[in-house]
C-alpha cells in the first residue's frame, strides 16, 4: 500500500479485495438495476449477505423503479462488511468516448463522495469505476477518478481518506504512474508494507 498527504487529505493506493477493505464506506461498481451482477458487484453482494438486496429492493421500489442512473450514486449499511456502509454508482458503458462517457465517470466519482460527505463518512475506497465489463479505458479512467477526487477535496477542510483500491499490482503500478504523470502537490510520505 502506497500513502500519501494531498493538503490535510490521505490519498492511499492499495492492491487486493475491496470486499476485505476496513474504510467506513466502500464503493460498488453497480449496474442500474442494483440487483448485482459480475466482478466487483457481485463479490460485495456476495460479502455483504442477503440482508443488501433486501435494502436495494427497497430503494429501487421507492426511489429508482425504472434503475439508477448512470452517474448517480445510493448509499446502504455494510451489513457483513468490514465497512460500515457501502455506496453504489452506475459508471458509463464504453462508447468510444463519444458520448459524454468521461462526464458521467467524474459524476460518479464526485455522487459517491457527496454521498460520503452528507452521511459524516471520512474514509471511502474506490474500485476502478467502469474499467471491467463496461470497457472503460483504464488509463484515461483513473485520470478522471484522480481529477474528480482532487476537485472534491480542494473545497473540503475536514479531512478525508481516499482509498484507490485494485485488483492487480499492475493496475496499482498503472495508477502511481498516472499520478505523478499529473504532477499533483502530494506528498509521497511512506510506503506501507503489508504483513503476508
Amino acid at each position: 500500500m502506497r500513502e500519501f498527504h494531498y493538503g490535510v487529505h490521505m490519498l492511499a493506493v492499495e492492491v487486493g479485495d475491496i470486499t476485505e477493505s476496513d474504510a467506513e464506506a466502500i464503493v460498488n461498481a453497480a449496474n442500474s438495476s442494483l440487483m448485482g451482477g459480475g466482478g466487483v458487484d457481485g463479490a460485495i453482494h456476495s460479502a455483504a449477505g442477503p440482508e443488501l438486496n433486501g435494502e436495494l429492493v427497497k430503494i429501487r421500489r421507492e426511489r429508482y423503479p425504472n434503475g439508477l442512473p448512470p452517474g448517480e450514486a445510493v448509499i446502504t449499511r455494510g451489513y457483513r462488511l468490514k465497512a460500515s456502509h457501502i455506496i453504489h454508482t452506475v459508471g458509463p458503458v464504453w462508447m468510444g468516448g463519444r458520448n459524454g462517457e468521461d462526464d458521467v465517470l467524474y459524476r460518479s466519482y464526485r455522487s459517491c463522495l457527496d454521498l460520503a460527505r452528507e452521511f459524516g463518512i471520512h474514509d471511502i475506497a474506490f474500485p476502478a469505476l467502469s474499467t471491467g465489463a463496461y470497457g472503460f479505458p483504464f488509463d484515461r479512467a483513473e485520470r478522471i477518478a484522480i481529477r474528480s477526487v482532487i476537485d472534491f477535496l480542494k473545497d473540503e477542510s475536514a479531512g478525508y481518506t481516499v482509498r484507490f483500491v485494485f485488483y492487480t499490482e499492475d493496475q496499482g503500478k498503472r495508477f502511481l504512474f498516472i499520478l505523478s504523470d499529473l504532477g499533483l502537490p502530494v506528498n509521497w510520505n511512506r510506503d506501507v508494507q503489508e504483513n503476508t
